[in-house]
């Protein structure tokens, strides 16, 4: 853990002048904070499974239900993944879990068994 202390001067604002003086470290805690954004740009949020399944014909359902799923709601991310021997789909990037929930309220009557996980997602776009 870093401490850090901001020192600010009186300014006079009649002058419409302002000096702030940092902590040269604050510079240093940005940019490795960037640095670290660029090595692993996921971030902690939420994302709803509707499928999962194991045997014969797994992963062909698991691309079945990612298509149906896209065609529905072209507007939300889709991602199919394999953990030995589990297909698993997963939809959206919800910062959080309010998000998810509504969402998740929404395809419910399309996906039954569906529920919200944590896990690592994509940031928003700014």
């Amino acid at each position: 853990m870093i401490s850090i202390n901001l020192i600010a001067q009186q300014v006079d604002f009649s002058e419409g002048s302002l000096e702030i003086i940092q902590d040269e470290r604050i510079d240093w805690l940005l940019l490795k904070h960037s640095k670290q954004s660029e090595i692993d740009p996921l971030i902690e949020g939420f994302r709803i499974q509707i499928f999962f399944d194991s045997g014969n014909r797994s992963r062909t359902k698991a691309y079945e239900v990612r298509d149906r799923f896209s065609e529905k709601h072209p507007g939300q991310p889709v991602y199919v993944s394999f953990k030995e021997p589990y297909y698993r789909v997963r939809v959206g990037d919800f910062r959080t879990r309010l998000e998810a929930e509504g969402f998740l309220q929404k395809i419910r009557p399309d996906y039954p068994n569906s529920f919200t996980i944590t896990e690592k997602i994509k940031p928003p776009r700014l």
